[in-house]
């Protein structure tokens, strides 16, 4: 493979930048723009070992001072010789740098191209692969733990203990089929349906999880809808923690859909607040009202905003039939004023609901744990044994299929060479999770939603 090269952080001004050079020439490359100030070479280095100096054009022009920092194949991200080289983080200085790079023999590296030659070479599998993507673009703190401990390789330990199960039993399976006039014991009854059943288990769990997984990496697109003056801008503010939204005493203030993207404890929520619920002769307010309509049917979580101060509206009631099978959450707002509405006829309608005064900042914490309920996010863990991309949801529900239909094999009396084939399916599918087995092109796809550099 050729010698590549990347920028590894992010593009922009800053005190330094990281520029990566990967390959069996990476040191070559790295001798011809850099020079440092005591005379050694890149090449002269030991591993994890760095120099001070300056990198340098074809023409022996300065182009800035660096450090380059040697590490030796196997013992590297990539299990290759990498020289990564350090400089001023202005982007001008970090291009003119790779740019000599580059004309010194250097490739420039693919998006995930640095990653994709670490899973190749043997130094991770493709979860351990995949939870770097999760690390890089984790949005709290649960987001984060559960995909280091990916990356250490927790799901593929539990992938595995699965696939040493299915390994086992085909094992004995085949055994007994290929050699029938031999003394091997014929495959237990018990033994057998246990086995089947407990990877059942293990791979429900895994799946049960997913999608309260998914929402502590990716977020969930959450619509805040009431009638008029609810208090669904003044909500959409203090979980911004900046005014956000325009909060007028006004019925139809809000006419579009606003957005922003905040954390609600573990829950990275992208918000939209919307205009109000209503019947109106305004013709660019109707168009507000279409757009939330639209929202609501389109979102995958909604904070239904009710003012506790009035009696229950028809714009209540509408938006109640409106929401349908998404989750959520009742927020009854106003908390702080008289409450003349029909809490009980809410209560019968919701399965959660959170009381707060938006205006006076109180019952956050409430609606934090309401939602974390609702959404089912404290049931993950942070122990990275969580499947966290549709690739691996995909993977294991078809090696559940599998795994059920070697079960049904059994019950309705077929052959134990049916079970084998079922449970050798099985086996497959997880190995395509882990990436023993997998084709070039899904290889290429999982990295090709990596950054550059990575």
């Amino acid at each position: 493979m050729s010698t590549i090269a990347a920028i590894s952080t992010p593009m922009g001004t800053g005190g330094i930048a990281v520029i990566r050079i990967s390959g069996e020439d990476a040191k070559i490359i790295a001798d011809k723009v850099f020079f440092s100030k005591s005379g050694k070479k890149v090449s002269e280095l030991g591993p994890y070992q760095a120099l001070f100096g300056d990198v340098k054009s074809d023409s022996g022009e300065k182009i800035d001072e660096a450090v380059a920092l040697n590490f030796n194949a196997p013992h590297s991200f990539t299990g290759e010789n990498v020289v990564e080289i350090s400089c001023h983080g202005g982007i001008y200085a970090v291009k003119e740098v790779l740019s000599v790079i580059y004309k010194a023999g250097a490739k420039p590296a693919s998006p995930g191209e640095f990653t994709k030659r670490a899973f190749l070479n043997g130094k991770m599998d493709l979860t351990k692969a995949e939870a770097v993507m999760d690390i890089i673009s984790a949005k709290g703190k649960k987001a984060m733990q559960s995909a280091v401990n990916a990356k250490d390789g927790a799901l593929s330990k539990k992938i595995n203990n699965i696939k040493d199960k299915l390994i086992e039993l085909c094992g004995n399976l085949s055994a007994w089929a290929d050699y029938p006039d031999d003394d091997i014991p014929q495959v237990d009854d018990e033994m057998l349906i246990t086995y089947l059943t407990d990877t059942e288990e293990e791979l429900n769990n895994l799946l049960s999880n997913f999608e309260a997984g998914r929402i502590i990496r990716e977020g969930v697109n959450t619509v805040i809808a009431g009638k008029p003056n609810a208090g669904k801008s003044t909500l959409m503010n203090l979980l911004s923690g900046c005014e956000r939204s325009i909060v007028s005493s006004y019925a139809g203030t809000t006419r579009d859909v606003v957005e922003e993207t905040v954390m609600l404890g573990s829950i990275p929520l992208r918000l939209a607040d919307t205009a109000g619920i209503r019947n109106t002769s305004d013709p660019i307010e109707s168009i507000g009202v279409e757009l939330t309509k639209k929202r609501i049917s389109s979102a995958e979580f909604i904070m239904a905003v009710f003012d506790s101060s009035e009696e229950l509206s028809n714009e209540d009631e509408e938006l109640i039939e409106s929401i349908g099978e998404v989750p959520c959450l009742a927020v009854i707002n106003k908390c702080d004023l008289e409450t003349k509405l029909d809490i009980k006829y809410i209560e019968s309608k919701f399965s959660k609901i959170a009381y707060i005064s938006a205006k006076m900042g109180n019952g956050l914490d409430e609606l934090r744990t309401k939602c974390e309920e609702l959404l089912k996010v404290n049931e993950v863990g942070t122990d990275g044994e969580n499947l966290f991309t549709e690739r691996q949801k995909h993977h294991t529900e078809e090696a559940l299929k599998a795994v059920i239909e070697a079960k049904e094999a059994f019950y309705m009396g077929f052959t134990l060479d049916a079970v084998t084939v079922s449970c050798e399916s099985a086996l497959a599918s997880l190995s395509e999770l882990t990436g023993e087995r997998v084709s070039d092109s899904v290889v290429d796809n999982v990295f090709s939603r990596f950054c550059v550099g990575k």
